[in-house]
């Protein structure tokens, strides 16, 4: 599952999308001063419903960009028994008193990233992740949305989801629109 919102909104849009399938598992509309760092919860929450219900463990990995990564959500993530794969930004060195949990958590977040795993998994969010924000917010014409109240966002965003999911549906039934298809 990966984890990544668009940029530039009143109300921030957060995909969650299946690395095995590249279908977006969830949309979620937040206001768009909400921090990355707070505002994941919801997305991975609604990600986490919609998974469970085509696989008992749900989400197990979760993939995010490094807008995410602190000590809290890999805190939070471990306890809801999550792998996480979040690369750590450039900020110095960090001083750990009376933090030895979060520092347990933010080492084995690190030791993981450096893996060729995390290499694979990071290619596939940059893929999948900027193709389903291409169809929504540049084909789609999401990027400036003209309409009020974070209900008709949220429902102007679920339609583009649902077109980008039933065309990924199509393209995997019959073949059609893909770019090298006869």
């Amino acid at each position: 599952m990966i984890i990544d919102p668009p940029r530039r909104l009143a109300y921030k849009a957060e995909h969650a999308v299946d690395l095995a399938s590249g279908a977006l598992l969830a949309v979620t509309v937040q206001p768009a001063d909400r921090g990355d760092t707070t505002s994941y919860v919801e997305t991975l929450d609604a990600a986490q419903c919609e998974a469970m219900q085509s696989h008992p463990m749900g989400i197990e990995e979760v993939v995010m960009d490094k807008g995410y990564h602190s000590g809290a959500v890999l805190t939070d993530l471990a306890e809801r028994e999550i792998r996480s794969y979040i690369p750590e930004p450039e900020h110095g060195k960090r001083h750990w008193p009376g933090k030895a949990e979060e520092q347990r958590r933010v080492y084995a977040n690190r030791r993981r990233v450096r893996e060729e795993r995390s290499k694979r998994l990071q290619k596939l969010r940059g893929e999948l992740c900027e193709r389903s924000f291409a169809h929504c917010y540049e084909t789609g014409a999401m990027r400036r949305m003209y309409v009020r109240g974070a209900d008709n966002v949220f429902k102007r965003v679920l339609v583009q989801a649902a077109a980008f999911n039933i065309g990924l549906l199509l393209r995997t039934l019959s073949g059609w629109g893909k770019p090298r298809g006869d």
